[in-house]
C-alpha cells in the first residue's frame, strides 16, 4: 500500500519511506491511500482473540507484504505483550486501562510497535538513525524506553521545562545510552515546532537520517487503532452499537487511530474528543473555523496542545468538513477545577482512581452520553504518574508501581536549551 500526504494526495510514498521519513516532503502527514473495510465476520470473531491476533488482521493491509506476515505477527506479539483491560467503573461506564505497559502509559502500544518496525527497516548502510520526538509527557518515556539500546538508532527527546510531571521526566532523562533529553525553555508547541523545523531543513536532512516517533509517524498511531477493537472484544456485543468512546485528546493521534478503526467497520456509535482548556478542536466543531492558539498549561499536561498535528488527518478522514465530523464526533473541554472535581468525585462515588487525563474522558461521558448509550473512556496513564495531583484531590495515597519507582532512583540527565532547533544539531549522529 502507498501512503499519501495530507497536504497533497498526489504526493505518495511506500511504507518504508513513510516510516523512516515521518513527514512527507511537502510537510504533510502520511495517511493510507485506502482504509479497507473488514468483513462483519471479523468483528463478530474478536471476542476471545488476543490483541496481537486482532492487530494482525487490522494492520496487515498497511504493513504487509512489505513486512512478511510471519515476521509481522512476531512483532505484534512482542510489542503487545501486556494486558489492556476494560474495567467497570459504573453500571454504564468502563475504563480502557492503557497503562499496563513498561512506562505505564498508552503510548507504550504505539512506541513499542514503531521501534520494531523501524528496526526492521533500518538499513542505511550503517548510517545512524536519529529519532526526534517532542513530548508533553508520556511520549518521551514510551519512545525512549521503546528504543533504548537499539543498535544504530539515537533518540532525541524535546520537552518543555517544568511542564511535565516529575516521574514522567525521570522516565526519559535517566536512561542514558542512546537517549538524549533536551529541556526546552518554552511550551510543548515550541518543542513540536523545533522537530518540524529540523525535518524541513534540507541541508540537515542531506547529512543526517532523521525520523519521528510521536504520532506524526504513521507507524506510531496506526497500531493504536487495535486497542479500540480489543476493548470491544471484552464487552457484550449487544452494547457495541450503543457505545460511545471518550478519548482524552491533545495532539489527536489517539482519536485518529480510533477513527481509522471506525472507517474499517468497527461497530461503535460515536466518539468524544475530550479536551482540557486547550479547546481549539471543540471550538472548530462548533464554528467550523480552525484557529490554533498558544497552548495553556493544565493538570492534564499531555493534552496541552494548541495546534494539534493530527487535526490534518482527522480533517482528511472527513473531507475537510466540520459538518461530517459532527456526525461521528462530539467534543467538550474541561478546566483544571473540573478535572480536580472529577478525580475526587469518581474516587468517592465508585472507588476508581482516574489520572487527570482519564478524568477528562470520564467527565465528557457523564456530560455528553445519552441515557441509552454505554461509555468507555481511555485511562491513558497510571495515576501514580501524577501522584501529587491525584492524592491532593482524592485525599488517598496512590501506590507507586515498582517499575515506576525504579525510575525515581535514577539520576536526571538533560540538556537545557532555548526553543531553537539549531541547539540540538550538535548531538545528532
Amino acid at each position: 500500500m502507498l501512503f499519501y500526504s495530507t497536504n497533497n494526495p498526489s504526493t505518495t510514498a511506500d511504507l518504508k519511506t513513510a516510516v523512516l521519513k515521518g513527514l512527507a516532503p511537502d510537510k504533510g502527514l502520511y495517511m493510507p491511500q485506502e482504509i479497507p473495510v473488514l468483513p462483519q465476520s471479523f468483528w463478530q470473531s474478536i471476542p476471545g482473540m488476543s490483541m496481537a491476533q486482532i492487530g494482525f488482521e487490522m494492520l496487515k493491509p498497511y504493513f504487509c507484504p512489505d513486512i512478511p506476515e510471519d515476521r509481522f505477527m512476531a512483532m505484534l506479539e512482542d510489542a503487545f505483550n501486556f494486558d489492556v483491560p476494560v474495567v467497570k467503573v459504573t453500571d454504564n461506564i468502563s475504563a480502557l486501562e492503557l497503562f499496563h505497559g513498561p512506562t505505564l502509559a498508552f503510548k507504550d502500544v504505539g512506541a513499542r510497535f514503531l521501534a520494531r518496525v523501524m528496526s526492521y527497516f533500518a538499513d542505511f548502510g550503517g548510517k545512524p538513525i536519529n529519532v526526534l520526538a517532542a513530548t508533553s509527557g508520556d511520549t518521551g518515556s514510551a519512545v525512549a524506553n521503546g528504543f533504548l539500546g537499539v543498535d544504530n538508532v539515537y533518540v532525541h527527546i524535546l520537552y518543555p521545562s517544568g511542564l511535565v510531571s516529575h516521574l514522567q521526566e525521570l522516565q526519559f532523562t535517566t536512561l542514558g545510552q542512546n537517549i538524549t533529553a533536551y529541556e526546552v525553555s518554552g511550551v510543548f508547541d515550541d518543542c513540536q515546532r523545533m522537530v518540524k523545523e529540523a525535518f524541513m531543513d534540507a541541508n540537515l536532512n542531506a547529512q543526517k537520517v532523521l525520523t519521528s516517533a510521536n504520532s506524526i509517524n504513521l507507524a506510531r498511531f496506526l497500531p493504536q487503532s487495535v486497542y479500540y477493537a480489543y476493548a470491544l472484544s471484552q464487552i457484550d456485543p449487544k452494547l457495541w452499537n450503543k457505545l460511545m468512546i471518550s478519548v482524552p485528546s491533545g495532539n489527536f493521534g489517539d482519536i485518529t487511530a480510533g477513527l481509522v478503526a471506525y472507517r474499517m467497520g468497527m461497530p461503535v456509535k460515536r466518539f468524544i474528543a475530550a479536551v482540557n482548556a486547550n479547546r481549539v478542536f471543540t471550538d472548530y466543531l462548533q464554528t467550523g473555523v480552525y484557529k490554533p492558539t498558544p497552548s495553556k498549561s493544565t493538570l492534564a499536561n499531555a493534552m496541552d496542545v494548541g495546534d494539534p498535528s493530527n487535526f490534518a488527518r482527522v480533517n482528511n478522514l472527513f473531507g475537510n468538513s466540520a459538518a461530517e465530523m459532527r456526525k461521528v464526533i462530539v467534543s467538550d473541554s474541561y478546566t483544571d477545577e473540573q478535572i480536580g472535581k472529577t478525580i475526587a468525585e469518581v474516587k468517592a462515588q465508585t472507588g476508581y482512581t482516574c489520572d487527570p487525563h482519564g478524568a477528562v474522558g470520564y467527565a465528557a461521558l457523564k456530560d455528553l452520553m445519552q441515557d441509552d448509550e454505554y461509555g468507555i473512556f481511555l485511562e491513558t496513564a497510571h495515576p501514580a504518574k501524577f501522584i501529587d495531583t491525584v492524592e491532593r484531590f482524592t485525599g488517598s495515597k496512590v501506590e507507586i508501581p515498582a517499575r515506576l519507582a525504579r525510575f525515581a532512583q535514577g539520576k536526571k540527565q538533560s540538556i537545557a536549551i532555548k526553543a531553537d532547533y539549531h541547539n540540538i544539531l550538535g548531538s545528532l549522529k
